[in-house]
C-alpha cells in the first residue's frame, strides 16, 4: 500500500477542560511523515514530528513521538515549538474495551478506505498536562481512547462521543465505499458499567436522517439519536490518501442531545454540555 496513515484518539475530559491528542503517521507517494494534533475547548495544533522517531506498537495502541509517549497506560507529552510548549504526565487506569471488534465482519473486508477501533470507552485519568502555560489537571477524570487507519477518512461522515454516569457513548455514520458501491456504515456504542449495547450495519442497523446536526440510526425496534445543540468547533487535519490535507471541525466539548429508545421507550435521554462532534456531511 504506497498512501496509508495510521493515528490515534486520545481525549481527557475533566468538569472544567477538555483535551485529546492525535499522534499519527502517514505515507503519501512513498514519503513518511508524522504529527501530533492537540485540541482543547479554545484552540487545536498541528505539530510535524519526525518519522524516524515514531514507533507504533504491534496493537496499535502506543506511540512514541521524539519525547512524548502515547499508550493505554498514559501519556508523557514534552512538546516544545514556536507555537506550542507542552509538558507533563496522564496516567490511565480501568480501561473499558469493547466485548470485540467495533468493525465486526467489516475487519475482513481487504481495501478498505478507513478502518475504526475502540480502545476504550471510559477509563479513569490522573495527572497534569501544561500547554503554552495553562495547567490541565485531571484526578479521577473520564478518558476515552479510539484510533483510525487506513488510507482516507470517509468523504462525508458524522462522529459523536460522550461520558454520561457511569458511561460513554459513541456514534458513527459514514460513506463506506465497497468496490463499485457506497453504502452508508453505522457503528454506535452504548456502554454502561459491564453492559454494552452495540448498533451497526452487520447488525441490520440503518441511518434515518443525517442532516442539520442531527443523527438517528434504527435497528430493529432501537432507536438511537444525537442532536448538536450548539458549534465550538476547531479545524482538525485529516488524511486524503495518506496525505494530511483535508481540514475537517471537530466540537470536542459541546452541547449535544441523545436519547435512545426501544419499542417507542425511552431507556436513555440527557442533553450533555460536554460532548465532543464532528459532522461532515
Amino acid at each position: 500500500m504506497n498512501n496509508f496513515f495510521q493515528g490515534w484518539y486520545f481525549k481527557c475530559q475533566s468538569e472544567s477542560h477538555s483535551c485529546a491528542f492525535i499522534p499519527a503517521v502517514h505515507r503519501e507517494g512513498g514519503i513518511f511523515s508524522a504529527s501530533l494534533q492537540i485540541i482543547t475547548d479554545d484552540k487545536a495544533w498541528n505539530i510535524p514530528m519526525e518519522y524516524q522517531r515514531f514507533m507504533p506498537s504491534a496493537n496499535g495502541a502506543e506511540a512514541l513521538m521524539d519525547k512524548s509517549y502515547f499508550g493505554t497506560k498514559g501519556i508523557r507529552l514534552s512538546v516544545n515549538t514556536r507555537e506550542v510548549y507542552a509538558r507533563g504526565r496522564l496516567y490511565f487506569t480501568g480501561l473499558s474495551p469493547l466485548n470485540y471488534d467495533i468493525m465486526g465482519p467489516f475487519k475482513f473486508f481487504p481495501l478498505m478506505e478507513c478502518r475504526h477501533s475502540v480502545i476504550s470507552m471510559r477509563h479513569a485519568v490522573n495527572g497534569k498536562i501544561t500547554i503554552n502555560g495553562k495547567n490541565y489537571i485531571f484526578k479521577n477524570d473520564p478518558g476515552y481512547i479510539e484510533a483510525d487507519r487506513g488510507t482516507s477518512f470517509p468523504r462525508r461522515y458524522a462522529w459523536t462521543q460522550c461520558f454520561f454516569p457511569g458511561g460513554s457513548i459513541m456514534i458513527s455514520v459514514a460513506d463506506v465505499p465497497l468496490g463499485p458501491v457506497t453504502i452508508t456504515g453505522v457503528i454506535a456504542v452504548i456502554q454502561s458499567g459491564k453492559l454494552e449495547k452495540r448498533i451497526a450495519t452487520y447488525f441490520g442497523a440503518k441511518a434515518v436522517k443525517i442532516s442539520d446536526g442531527e443523527i438517528v440510526i434504527r435497528q430493529g425496534d432501537t432507536t438511537l439519536t444525537a442532536r448538536l445543540l450548539e458549534k465550538n468547533a476547531h479545524g482538525l487535519h485529516a488524511p486524503v490518501k495518506g496525505k494530511m490535507s483535508r481540514i475537517i471541525k471537530e466540537s470536542i466539548s459541546t452541547k449535544v442531545f441523545y436519547r435512545c429508545e426501544k419499542a417507542g421507550k425511552t431507556i436513555l435521554q440527557f442533553t450533555s454540555p460536554k460532548a465532543s462532534f464532528e459532522y461532515e456531511y
